[in-house]
This record gives C-alpha cells, structure tokens and sequence, in this order.
C-alpha cells in the first residue's frame, strides 16, 4: 500500500501508536504476540518508516512534550520558563505542540506519535470530557503525563497547582476588612479552570460578608477590555477591583485614572497572578502571588520522576501562595 502511515499500521493492528512504535524501536519491550501481530501488518502494509524519523525515535536523549493552548500569555511564558530550567539540569529536550480543545485528540495523537517520554500539559481551559480524552491517550501509550491547574476532584493523572480558591478568599476578605463594599471581580468570558476556582473564592468572602458578589466578564484583548472598562464607569459603583489577570487589572487602573479615579483612594486594585505586569503598572499593583514559575519547575521534576519510576510522596501537588502588598490596596 502506497504511503501507508504508522495509523494505518496502528489501526489494522488494533494497537497504539506508542506500540507500533515501540515494535519498531524496541521490540524487546512489547509481548511477542502483539509484536508479531504488528509485525504481520507491517509486512502486509508494505509500511516503510521514514529514515529521518526512525533516527530521532531511536535518539538517547529524554524528550518532553509540553502542551499549551496559548503561548502569549505572561503566565504561561512564566511557566514555560521554570519548565525549561529544570529541563536542562537533566539535558531533555522540549518540543511544544498548540492544540485547541477542538484539536485535543488529534494534538494528543501527535504528541504520541512524536515518541516523547514525559508529557506535561498547561491548558487550564480543560473541562472533565477533555481531561478524559488526556488520560485516555496518555494510558494507551503508557506515557507519564503530568498536568498544570487543572484539579478536578476525581483525575487520576498527576497535578501541580495552587490554592486559587483559599488565595482569592484570602485577598477578597483583605479588602471588605479595608472597609470596600463594592468589589468586583473581573473575570473572562473565555473560560478558564483556575478562574472557575478564583471566582469561588470570592463569593464565598462576599457572601460570609453579606455583600452582593459583583462579576465582570471582559477579554485579555486590551482593545476590547478598554471598551468594556470605559462602558463600566458610565453606569457602576465601585470601590474595590479584583482580577483573575493582571493585564485586565492594569488596564482597569489606566481607565479608571483616565475617568478621574484614584488609586487606592477611590478604588482598591489587586490581581491574581503575581507577573511582570505588577511591577510595570503605576501605580504598582498588589497581588495575589500565584508562584507560575514554579509550577512549571514542580511539574517537571514531579514528571522526571514518574519517567525514572521514582518514588514519590504526591501525585497531587498544591504549591503555597501569598499575598504581595504594593501600591494599588
């Protein structure tokens, strides 16, 4: 069969891509009755692997696959980093594959297909269907797979996060004790799991506090979360702002000193991440600080272990938070 794939051969053979794989790479690794099955279809196929590709399947060095779904975010660049960092203390190489919650499974298949060893995955937007399709691709190809700020209560893969709802509550309590009543929550209309956490921890401080919780849906897009904010002022009462980002709180602060606001004086301003963006800001932006970079360097040890079979004290992994105080509260 002319340009038949390792699909084919995969489908034929009722296996894995991660099988065929391992058939052609390391055939001592698979049971002798699958790998002749495999082998059979191989054969019936006509399947040639490409040359190039079977030089890189058989390399020694440890590859990674890291999935993201939106590389221009700060926080996700912050993670990328402590990822990276811990990556060459042991020599792995790292290959990033872009895959929307529509493409997950075909994204999942090429990512298996890529013969990587680890795979960690850094898409918060992941609902309890989607994680379903991650575990099931990471178990057929028996690949260690560890995932970023996704914690659903009954997953079964791996996890490192951080306390977004205690972390919220904390902050959103700071400021009702400041006396603020009108606190908002600028949240994302694009939904994320870590802000479905954020926004719990508000309302139960507004709600413990018999205050109305006030949430905000606006866009990371600045040209549009400006628009949003300048419609804002027009017809709401505020005196208290949290965002779910800091981008979104900075741009807050510009148009609300634009409509003659003052900060901290009039309104109190914190964000919930802790980047670049807080210190950039005037003024300077207090924040919940969500430690990003070490998510990702956390998560790339807690997978360096799985791939070494090492013991480990937690598949489950919550990191600390804090709150950083500066000139906006």
């Amino acid at each position: 069969m002319a340009n038949t794939t390792i699909y084919d051969v995969a489908g034929a053979a009722k296996v894995s891509l991660a099988t065929v794989s391992r058939v052609m790479n390391n055939p001592e690794k698979v049971n002798p009755e699958t790998r002749e099955r495999v082998l059979k279809v191989i054969k019936e196929l006509g399947y040639k692997p490409n040359a190039i590709a079977r030089g890189l399947a058989s390399r020694k060095s440890t590859t990674i696959g890291v999935i993201i779904s939106d590389i221009t975010r700060a926080s996700v660049s912050q993670m990328l980093g402590g990822i990276i960092d811990v990556a060459k203390k042991y020599e792995y190489s790292i290959k990033i594959f872009s895959a929307s919650n529509v493409e997950l499974e075909d994204t999942m298949r090429n990512v298996v297909a890529e013969q990587v060893d680890g795979i960690l995955f850094l898409n918060e937007e992941l609902n309890k269907d989607e994680i379903a399709v991650v575990v099931k691709n990471a178990k057929e190809a028996n690949i260690p797979t560890v995932l970023t700020n996704v914690n659903f209560a009954d997953n079964v893969l791996p996890y490192v996060i951080v306390d977004y709802v205690e972390g919220t509550y904390e902050l959103t309590k700071r400021m009702i004790d400041m006396g603020r009543k009108d606190i908002y929550l600028f949240s994302t209309v694009r939904h994320y799991f870590t802000n479905d956490l954020k926004e719990e921890g508000y309302i139960k401080a507004m709600n413990e506090a018999h205050l109305e919780p006030r949430i905000f849906r606006t866009s990371g897009d600045v040209s549009i979360s400006t628009a949003h904010f300048q419609e804002f002022f027009t017809n709401h009462s505020i005196d208290g702002a949290i965002s779910v980002r800091d981008s979104i709180a900075v741009n807050f602060m510009n148009v609300a000193i634009k409509n003659g606001r003052k900060i901290p004086e009039d309104i109190s301003v914190a964000g919930l991440q802790n980047t670049k963006y807080a210190l950039l800001s005037r003024p300077t932006l207090t924040c919940l600080d969500t430690p990003v970079y070490d998510i990702g360097a956390v998560a790339m040890r807690l997978l360096t272990k799985l791939m070494r079979q090492e013991e480990v004290d937690s598949l489950h992994i919550v990191l600390p938070h804090s709150i950083i105080k500066r000139e906006s509260l």
